[in-house]
């Protein structure tokens, strides 16, 4: 899960938190139970955060900064 870390520019502790949340789909693997992340579940993932994040910037559109004073 380092490598995901990594990846998403998080710390460790939050990957496990959104594996375990069940945001983040994982699976538990072998006897000491770790924890495997498939590229193609971290790739959904990505892209439904910049999805999620694109309806939350055009819901909540920035006021005030770029426009012209009159």
């Amino acid at each position: 899960m380092s490598d995901v870390a990594e990846e998403l520019s998080v710390s460790l502790s939050q990957v496990y938190h959104m594996v375990r949340s069940g945001e983040l789909p994982a699976i538990k693997v072998g006897g000491r139970g770790q924890w495997r992340i498939e590229r193609a579940k971290l790739e959904e993932y990505i892209e439904r955060k910049y999805s999620e994040t694109a309806d939350w910037v055009r819901d909540n559109p920035l006021l005030g900064r770029d426009e012209e004073p009159e």
